[in-house]
């Protein structure tokens, strides 16, 4: 769900209630909004994409510019700020504490149930900021389905811990997990699937099996999902069935969503292959 304030240079936010540990918010014209110093409970992190602002993060005053990350702890008092009324933007991300606690035990960085802060309140890895920008288009995607936004999140927050907050000590599991985990999609392609289920079914963490996975595969779970509905599309547009009716059988959302995937994975259309 994408929610908005309706007139121009609105605050823009993001949440879906399946998916209530994390938030997006984004600001096209900084200009207008001033903030006084805050504070979040949960874990936040964003980027400035165009522009320039002023960051004040506890004692430090800082300007920023495009290609910076920002990194706030749970009760850091914060604000960002425009610097000489020049036009600014940015993309924010709020993340609970618990669902981020998780992650960390699973990396090695907390081996308690409190959380471990970043002592980095800065970044300009670009690493950091093409992921969280890429996160915030898969979240803001009508299209996208639950798994892949779930997947992508996980995958981005464990980026983001490793990078600020390097374990030496990260837990290892064997393939066979894997190996139930990519046979458990192959037999329920068909449906839309939760990355939960699919961790059950490999008896796996979910942060371990989004890093794992595409190690082992090549692919994202969703990714192979996706390969997955393709390959059983083939199958049925080769014995002549409606595309529309195999994009259902397949799992798809719509004949749209089918051709899209279909064109990047085949490079023809369904129609184009069927014919």
């Amino acid at each position: 769900m994408v929610t908005s304030a309706g007139e121009l240079g609105a605050p823009r936010f993001w949440r879906d209630e399946k998916l209530p540990f994390i938030e997006a918010r984004s600001v096209h014209d900084g200009r207008k909004f001033r903030y006084g110093k805050h504070a979040h409970e949960a874990f936040s992190i964003g980027i400035v994409t165009s522009g320039r602002c002023i960051y004040l993060n506890g004692k430090t005053r800082t300007p920023v510019g495009a290609g910076s990350v920002v990194v706030m702890n749970p009760g850091d008092a914060h604000a960002c700020n425009p610097s000489h009324d020049e036009l600014w933007s940015y993309r924010m991300l709020y993340v609970d504490v618990p669902w981020l606690i998780g992650i960390q035990q699973d990396l090695g960085i907390s081996r308690d149930q409190h959380f471990r802060p970043s002592s980095t309140t800065l970044s300009t890895q670009p690493e950091l900021y093409v992921g969280l920008r890429r996160l915030y288009d898969i979240l803001t995607d009508e299209r996208a389905e639950r798994l892949e936004k779930h997947s992508a999140a996980l995958a981005f927050m464990t980026e983001v811990q490793q990078a600020l907050s390097p374990a030496s000590d990260l837990p290892r599991h064997g393939h066979r997990g894997l190996e139930r985990a990519a046979q458990f999609i192959r037999d329920n392609h068909t449906r839309s699937l939760k990355l939960e289920e699919i961790c059950s079914a490999a008896d796996l963490s979910p942060s371990y099996l989004i890093r794992a996975f595409k190690d082992k595969y090549g692919l994202t779970p969703h990714a192979y999902l996706t390969n997955c509905r393709i390959e059983f599309s083939r199958t049925q547009l080769r014995r002549g069935r409606p595309i529309a009716e195999v994009a259902h059988a397949a799992g798809f959302s719509d004949q749209a969503h089918l051709q899209r995937s279909f064109k990047m994975l085949v490079a023809a259309t369904p129609g184009q292959y069927r014919d």
